[in-house]
């Protein structure tokens, strides 16, 4: 929403007591909000902290997921509620690089744990899940691509792991092929200078849907 300048002004004259009576109401309204700035204003943790705090959760829920695995279908959605909990840690600290790290741990440890018990069920039944997986990689290439090329180094190893744990998964092999991923750009690290276009290319034409 775009404030029309006459409010801005309105908004400007508004003595202290009125603006701090009137941020409180709003905020009382938007809890993301409140976690963003009791971060920037008042939480004494780094970014590193509040990353392996995060990585944590991570590693605790896929523990659950696995734990309480029933079917590729109920996977993919505690995948998805995973990646909104990262998204939410993301909207909180504005920590980019932990947005490509914790989904690629993500990713990970769920197919370490759970690639076999995938490749069991029938592809139709495993279908959304792996088209979740290749889509959520195809994300991080994007992401990656983003970031200061010294982040890339740090990422190099799991961005690998992650593309052979791809390639050794029919499904998620054919998948990967269908929708126009290429495995090398894990394993190789060579990702291409316009994967942002490609992505966008490709979604366009109606794939990683």
């Amino acid at each position: 929403m775009i404030l029309d300048k006459e409010l801005k002004e309105a908004i400007s004259r508004l003595s202290s007591k009125e603006k701090d009576k009137l941020i409180f109401r709003l905020l009382k309204k938007d809890p993301k909000l409140v976690d963003r700035l009791y971060f920037d204003l008042v939480d004494t943790d780094s970014i590193d902290i509040k990353r392996q705090e995060m990585a944590t959760v991570v590693d605790i829920k896929i523990e659950s997921m696995t734990t309480g695995y029933y079917s590729p279908g109920y996977l993919h959605m505690d995948m998805r509620y995973l990646s909104g909990d990262i998204s939410d840690y993301v909207r909180t600290t504005r920590d980019r690089y932990g947005e490509v790290s914790l989904n690629l741990q993500m990713l990970i440890k769920v197919l370490q744990a759970n690639s076999s018990k995938i490749s069991d069920a029938p592809y139709s039944k495993a279908y959304k899940c792996c088209l979740y997986i290749i889509a959520r990689a195809f994300k991080i290439l994007t992401l990656i691509s983003k970031l200061h090329e010294d982040y890339f180094i740090d990422l190099q190893m799991d961005l690998e792991k992650l593309g052979y744990q791809i390639a050794q998964n029919d499904y998620l092999m054919k998948l990967a092929i269908q929708n126009g991923l290429d495995v090398n750009w894990l394993i190789g690290g060579d990702i291409p200078d316009d994967i942002i276009q490609i992505h966008k290319d490709i979604r366009s034409q109606g794939f990683l849907k």
